[in-house]
């Protein structure tokens, strides 16, 4: 909205609120399943493919949604964008890299999915809306964008999301115990919504075709990241480990050689500053 642009959003609000839109000006919201028809009437210079529930809790519970979205939206997305001779991104993930046996993940790393586990409507969605983009800008030479997103935080997320930080947070504010999978030796990198945003506004204005990594260095053990959230909000909550999910990656953290060097995006946003900013709105969520 600071550059200026008119922005139509299309959502079926399956994991959103229209709440997340109040007090934005210039923003027409239309409830719509991209994974059906799309029409949109006049001049379009962007489609910005960002639909798609991201939680491990959405994906026993919408798993055809899921692949649906992934596949045929990215279809009529791509089908808009050539019929309005528009530019294209698409928002991947890093869970095309699966539970990765390269670290960091570089974007020339191919992945290690399983395709036949509870994540895979998830992952392998993403990986055919990767293919999609690839050969529509291939075939028809529509200049397109991917970024794989890497593990992303802050305000407005859903109280009962289902991911990590929103689980944490949720559960000290309220004296729950924070839950732990596995041994709490796995890893992620979180980064701060404001430079995802930034990340993915870089890629819009000087970005290539090939994917770009954004995510964070700030690379944490779930169970650092569970008693830094206790320590934070002065909860009492003890700490309570549970069975690791099936498929659920080990480490990740980006290679973001990419994005650095030609893009010039780095996130600014500290862990701690980014974990602070956070609890402000689950202070008042929960």
């Amino acid at each position: 909205m600071a550059r200026g642009w008119s922005v139509l959003v299309l959502d079926n609000l399956i994991t959103g609120s229209r709440r997340n839109l109040e007090g934005v000006a210039g923003v027409e919201l239309v409830e719509h399943d991209v994974s059906e028809h799309v029409e949109v009437e006049g001049s379009v210079d962007w489609v910005l493919h960002l639909a798609s529930p991201a939680s491990p809790i959405d994906f026993p519970a919408y798993p055809i949604q899921i692949v649906k979205v992934g596949t045929l939206g990215t279809h009529n997305l791509l089908g808009l964008a050539k019929a309005k001779r528009a530019r294209f991104l698409l928002a991947s993930t890093s869970e095309v890299y699966g539970d990765p046996l390269v670290h960091p993940q570089p974007e020339t790393y191919w992945g290690n999915v399983n395709p036949l586990g509870p994540r895979g409507c998830y992952d392998e969605g993403k990986r055919a809306a990767e293919a999609f983009t690839m050969a529509y800008h291939r075939k028809h030479g529509i200049d397109t964008r991917i970024v794989r997103i890497f593990n992303t935080y802050g305000p407005r997320m859903r109280t009962d999301d289902g991911r990590v930080l929103p689980n944490f947070m949720t559960q000290a504010l309220r004296g729950d115990p924070l839950t732990v999978y596995g041994d709490g030796s796995q890893t992620r990198s979180l980064t701060y919504v404001e430079d995802l945003v930034a990340g993915i506004l870089a890629i819009v204005d000087r970005g290539d075709h090939m994917p770009f990594n954004i995510g964070s260095q700030d690379e944490v053990t779930m169970l650092e990241l569970a008693r830094r959230v206790v320590e934070l909000t002065g909860s009492r909550s003890p700490i309570e480990f549970r069975p690791l999910p099936e498929d659920d990656p080990k480490q990740r953290r980006p290679d973001t050689t990419r994005a650095r060097t030609l893009l010039g995006w780095e996130p600014r946003t500290g862990l701690g500053e980014g974990l602070g900013r956070t609890l402000e709105y689950f202070r008042a969520a929960v």
